[in-house]
């Protein structure tokens, strides 16, 4: 018999966990009685409400229920990381806690690995109803970015979402970087993989964790973990205001040679300093970017600190 294994990241999610608990079990029973059997590892990523309480409220009535508590907020990617690495399952699968990855789609995930021969089978949104409009514009933009720029292919409207067999897992975890993109990182590891789309579905309780400005970091960090493009765009972008400059100063000297007037038009000499100086600014900053994570991995810091998990004596 097969053994799933359930990985859920967990932030602030006390509300979501009993209802996401309820339905996975409906699943389980309806589709995989006879099939496989569960294991659901839920990660407590240093929450602030009673998040870990409902966890442990979980493992005393099922024993299925496992949970990792870090020290402090590591991040969605930490924690999905550690339960890669606390899987025990041939198959995993990585869900968020709100119900917006459908639990009932993981049937059809299971059969496309075990009769068509898949390694992955990956899940992404064809609409983003009930997102605010320029968030789902920033988001199709960034996409559109990326796959310009790398030469790993991020499909748009993908989700962490997916089913994946234990080589697989063990190829993501061979991956010991601390920056961690996982949608890259699920991309860079190959396989064969299925996707399966279906329409955007809201949270079932609480709240996003994810803010504009959270998502907007995230995408940096995307961009700059699976792209050098940026480095050689603020190269070619230094040589242009080079070539502008050299012809700038050519014709000032014609200019002074011809009319002799050469300090008219010292506003707008101030302005184009001011728009190169922004333009060095913002190429340093793209350098700065790569050196800060050249220095984070440097560094070799642990990618998650554990406080407890069920096995240990409360």
């Amino acid at each position: 018999m097969d053994k799933i294994s359930v990985i859920v990241s967990c932030y602030n999610e006390e509300k979501a966990l009993p209802l996401f608990y309820e339905e996975m079990e409906r699943v389980r029973k309806q589709d995989f009685e006879n099939l496989a059997e569960f294991e659901y590892i839920f990660v407590n990523d240093g929450s602030k409400d009673k998040t870990l309480a409902e966890i442990k409220e979980l493992r005393n009535k099922d024993e299925k229920v496992r949970y990792i508590s870090f020290s402090r907020n590591f991040g969605k990617e930490a924690a999905m990381y550690a339960g890669l690495e606390a899987s025990t399952g041939n198959l995993v699968t990585l869900m968020d806690a709100d119900l917006q990855d459908p639990p009932a789609l993981l049937k059809q995930m299971y059969d496309a690995i075990k009769e068509q021969g898949y390694d992955t089978v990956a899940t992404r949104r064809v609409t983003r109803k009930g997102e605010p409009p320029i968030r789902s514009f920033f988001a199709r933009l960034f996409y559109k970015i990326i796959n310009k720029m790398s030469s790993i292919e991020m499909v748009d409207g993908a989700r962490d979402y997916r089913l994946m067999t234990r080589q697989v897992v063990d190829s993501i975890l061979s991956l010991k970087e601390y920056n961690r993109y996982s949608k890259g990182l699920f991309s860079f590891v190959g396989f064969d993989t299925k996707w399966i789309e279906y329409e955007n579905v809201e949270r079932v309780a609480g709240e996003t964790k994810w803010s504009f400005w959270k998502l907007f970091k995230y995408a940096i960090e995307g961009i700059t973990a699976f792209s050098t493009t940026p480095l050689i765009l603020s190269s070619l972008i230094g040589l242009l205001f080079c070539l502008v400059a050299f012809i700038a100063i050519i014709f000032i000297i014609v200019r002074t040679l011809i009319f002799g007037d050469p300090t008219s038009g010292w506003p707008s000499l101030v302005c184009i300093i001011v728009f190169v100086s922004g333009i060095q600014l913002f190429t340093i900053g793209i350098i700065g970017q790569y050196l800060s994570k050249t220095y984070l991995e440097v560094k070799k810091r642990p990618i998650y600190i554990v406080k407890e998990t069920e096995q240990d004596k409360n």
